[in-house]
């Protein structure tokens, strides 16, 4: 299975901010869309980091209050991994799992298509496991 199955399940929704957006600014977007991590992007679209929950923590930790008015390209992730569609589930779990994060943006064709999270990849796996589950139980009793 690969990112393309994950991708058919979810919204291609992406949500994006500018690197001069506030860590204030990116906090209330988390909170609002109710999601882990907001891609920061060029004035031509192109990826210039991603913000997660864990990286407003540590700017707000180092910072205190004064980090809020912080811009989110003093404390984003600036060197971003991606995936394409074609990639599988089990190698991107394995780079996620070794590099720490639990986002990854979907380009393909130097184009951002979507975004997968350590949660989707979870959810699908479980959703995969339970199918082949009920189809071994169904061939046993059949």
């Amino acid at each position: 299975m690969t990112v393309a199955h994950i991708l058919r399940g979810k919204s291609r929704e992406i949500f994006t901010l500018s690197p001069d957006h506030t860590i204030a600014e990116a906090a209330r977007t988390l909170a609002e869309k109710r999601i882990g991590a907001v891609l920061i992007t060029k004035k031509d679209g192109s990826i210039a980091g991603i913000l997660s929950e864990r990286d407003i923590v540590r700017a707000l930790a180092k910072n205190a209050a004064e980090g809020f008015e912080h811009k989110v390209k003093v404390h984003m992730t600036a060197k971003v991994e991606t995936v394409r569609e074609s990639d599988t589930i089990p190698s991107i779990m394995e780079r996620m799992t070794t590099g720490k994060f639990r986002h990854m943006p979907v380009v393909e064709n130097g184009k951002l298509i979507g975004i997968v999270s350590i949660g989707d990849v979870v959810k699908f796996r479980l959703a995969e496991m339970e199918a082949e589950t009920q189809a071994m139980r169904d061939y046993i009793t059949a």
